[in-house]
């Protein structure tokens, strides 16, 4: 048999080969570009607990800190300079209650730089949006740990 014959007669056989080598070579980019993503999601993730931990709070989980902000923070950095977001934010640094009973309250300092350690990590180039209403907020020593 010659090959020019055996190539002609098993065609399917390599079409078929072609075929599944390039299926192969997709999955593994996808799923290589989601491992590098989910990768970096963790390492986020981690440096947010360290820091958590190091400014006295127990250190919070993990996974939930990367399904929540992801690798680029999710809600926390999209525009949080804007005046909807300063004023939500101020409202959750609140005395907790609801309607009437709602009182402004002197902030926690660390758990305010907590929460500018977010951006910090997650989107860095937005911290500058925020930093001047952080720095004019009057906050204290008021959490007992």
């Amino acid at each position: 048999m010659s090959p020019t014959r055996f190539a002609s007669e098993h065609r399917w056989l390599y079409l078929g080969a072609i075929v599944l080598l390039v299926a192969l070579a997709v999955v593994g980019v996808i799923r290589y570009a989601s491992l590098k993503e989910t990768d970096e999601a963790a390492r986020k993730a981690n440096r947010l607990a360290d820091a958590a931990e190091q400014a006295g709070y127990p250190r919070p989980d993990v996974g939930t800190i990367q399904r929540a902000l992801g690798t680029d923070g999710g809600i926390v950095c999209d525009k949080p300079g804007s005046a909807l977001e300063s004023a939500l934010w101020k409202i959750n640094v609140s005395n907790g209650a609801a309607f009437v009973g709602q009182r402004p309250v002197i902030a926690d300092a660390q758990a305010v730089r907590a929460e500018a350690k977010i951006l910090e990590i997650y989107c860095p180039d937005q911290l500058h949006r925020i930093q001047d209403k952080i720095d004019d907020l009057r906050t204290d020593d008021t959490v007992r740990r």
